[in-house]
């Protein structure tokens, strides 16, 4: 049998081109995958400072509110004592006979309970007929108006907080 050795050589170097083809073909798909994996770190880097970032926003605003709560928590607790003391104080003048309240009455109703009014230059009610409270009347009148501004205190702190959350 006789070989022919240009078909052998041809064939061989048929198959020497297809072996390089086929390794330049491997190595620029190589390529692209590493330029895909590349693509693919950068972007998931992205996506991981915009997460980092938004959960820094969100930190500063919590903070921001913690400081705006905490502001609004000092002001109307000052408020609160600021109104208990003179609500004290206002007690103790009225304990110690140092302030009496009295009210308004009508002057044809008013019979022989009128008060001896306080000399002075000028008076708001001009003349008007006057009765002195009961110092027990007067306690717990005080009483009364001291729950009243408590309670208006805490709605003014309620609808604070509440604008506070909103904001």
């Amino acid at each position: 049998m006789v070989v022919p050795w240009k078909a052998v050589g041809v064939l061989a170097l048929a198959l020497a081109a297809f072996g390089s083809a086929w390794q330049f073909q491997d190595w620029r798909y190589g390529r692209q995958l590493a330029e895909q994996a590349k693509l693919h770190g950068e972007t998931l880097n992205q996506l991981a400072k915009a997460g980092a970032d938004a959960q820094k926003l969100e930190q500063d605003k919590r903070l921001a509110l913690e400081q705006r709560l905490a502001a609004s928590e000092q002001t109307h607790y000052r408020k609160l004592n600021d109104a208990q003391r003179d609500q004290d104080r206002l007690r103790d003048r009225l304990a110690t006979a140092d302030l009496r309240l009295s009210v308004l009455i009508d002057a044809d109703s008013a019979g022989s309970c009128d008060v001896p009014k306080a000399a002075g230059a000028g008076g708001v009610d001009h003349a008007a007929v006057r009765a002195r409270l009961d110092p027990a009347h007067a306690q717990r009148i005080i009483a009364i108006t001291d729950t009243g501004d408590r309670g208006l205190i805490a709605l003014q702190a309620c609808q604070d907080y509440v604008r506070n959350l909103q904001h």
